[in-house]
């Protein structure tokens, strides 16, 4: 029977292993973007390499988050791009210098996959999907005598250090000379990232920041009244803007039943949830407007409008109506409504308060992880030796437009040339 991802489940997957003790030279435990390019840069240098995930296919996050077309990364200038991953820069930017964004778009045609610059600057494969990367980069590795083992969950160590996992048949251990941890994040817990790794970690005494949601939607402070939520959630607010703190971006959200959500509420999500956790809420300002100054909207406001009704008028001098014009009346007291100076002012920064992140299943990515400063320059645990992390579950965030991707496959080959390096100076006996 098809699972419930059936495009998923059509990326073949490799047959279990025997649930015996056994010894491999090294362990990858997940089989996303992360843990796949780490397989790469070792099985190419001549290493067997074992690939173990949960899930019954690799890569179900990285196709779900290719469905409405996978942004591999962004074209736009180094300090521009490195910028994006915030207090993390310094610790993110030698991963991608190492393999930026030309390097990612190389490799991605090496495996047969061209891809072109989209007008925001975002790459994309030129026919948008991740299933056929995904599926020439598994038969290249498969070529490279990289084995898959499916169905594998990792569940910690055995007191002599050996690696456990839960499988359909029952508890399997195993030796590594050096391994590889993309476990993700703890976002969309049904393809795989549910964060369970982290007590695993934390018990071999791994500095682990606490894992919180990012790129995500956020609840309003009291909720929307049934007449806004029922009428407008899921309908856009087009050519607004934001600022919080530091944060000011034009673009588009959407009105959801509960509070806010898409592309520019993600892109500011970090600083709006950290105020919340600091302060309990957090207000950003919403510009209707953006295209106007205040000046042009005062004038438009207090112009006579004779017997027409106020959504006319504001309909017909500003094009202020529908989930706008609405939102406006959500928020604002009646006097303020009929206040031309007032009103104007709150058009061009109308206060939207927010009372808490939607959880982390929901979100896009998450936050926290494994502290950067637990690992070393090769991305070795330090409490660790001889294990390496990468990907999600890694203490960076950036905003999505191919960031997140982007340091994934970067950190992913980071993390695989740390356990090479590892693996010369303690050669497999």
């Amino acid at each position: 029977m098809a699972g419930p991802y059936p495009a998923m489940d059509a990326i073949a997957s490799a047959s279990h292993a025997t649930v015996a003790p056994a010894t491999v030279p090294v362990a990858v435990v997940g089989a996303g973007p992360a843990g796949l390019m780490a397989a790469e840069v070792l099985s190419q240098h001549g290493h067997s390499v074992q690939v173990f995930d949960a899930m019954p296919s690799a890569g179900r996050k990285f196709l779900l988050a290719g469905k409405g077309g996978l942004n591999l990364t962004h074209s736009e200038s180094f300090d521009a791009f490195v910028s994006r991953y915030g207090s993390r820069r310094a610790h993110v930017e030698p991963w991608l210098q190492a393999f930026g964004a030309q390097a990612l778009r190389d490799w991605a045609h090496s495996l047969g996959i061209a891809t072109f610059i989209g007008t925001s600057g975002r790459v994309f494969p030129v026919d948008l999907k991740a299933a056929p990367l995904l599926r020439a980069w598994l038969h290249r590795l498969r070529g490279d005598g990289v084995q898959f083992q499916m169905r594998h969950r990792f569940t910690g160590w055995t007191a002599e250090g050996a690696l456990r996992f839960e499988t359909p048949r029952g508890e399997r251990t195993l030796q590594a000379a050096a391994v590889v941890l993309a476990l993700g994040g703890a976002s969309w817990a049904r393809l795989g990232s549910d964060g369970a790794w982290v007590p695993l970690l934390q018990g071999r005494g791994v500095d682990v920041a606490q894992l919180l949601p990012s790129n995500c939607g956020f609840d309003v402070r009291g909720g929307w009244s049934e007449y806004f939520a029922t009428r407008f959630a899921g309908q856009p607010f087009k050519s607004v803007a934001i600022r919080f703190q530091q944060f000011h971006r034009k673009g588009e959200f959407v009105a959801t039943a509960t509070g806010v959500e898409g592309s520019l509420i993600y892109a500011a999500s970090a600083l709006l949830r950290d105020e919340i956790r600091s302060r309990g809420s957090a207000s950003f300002e919403l510009d209707l407007l953006p295209d106007r100054t205040l000046e042009q909207v005062r004038a438009e406001v207090a112009h006579p409008r004779g017997s027409r009704s106020l959504s006319s008028h504001l309909k017909s001098r500003l094009h202020l109506d529908g989930i706008k014009l609405a939102l406006l009346h959500e928020l604002l007291p009646r006097e303020a409504m009929h206040d031309p100076v007032h009103l104007a002012t709150a058009i061009k920064a109308l206060p939207v308060t927010l009372a808490a992140p939607r959880p982390i299943d929901e979100a896009i990515s998450s936050a926290g992880g494994v502290r950067l400063e637990a690992l070393d320059a090769n991305l070795m645990l330090r409490a660790v030796p001889g294990v390496f992390c990468a990907g999600e579950m890694l203490d960076w965030e950036a905003p999505t437009g191919g960031y997140l991707l982007a340091a994934c496959f970067a950190s992913g080959r980071a993390a695989g040339l740390g356990a090479l390096n590892f693996l010369s100076q303690n050669p497999v006996r």
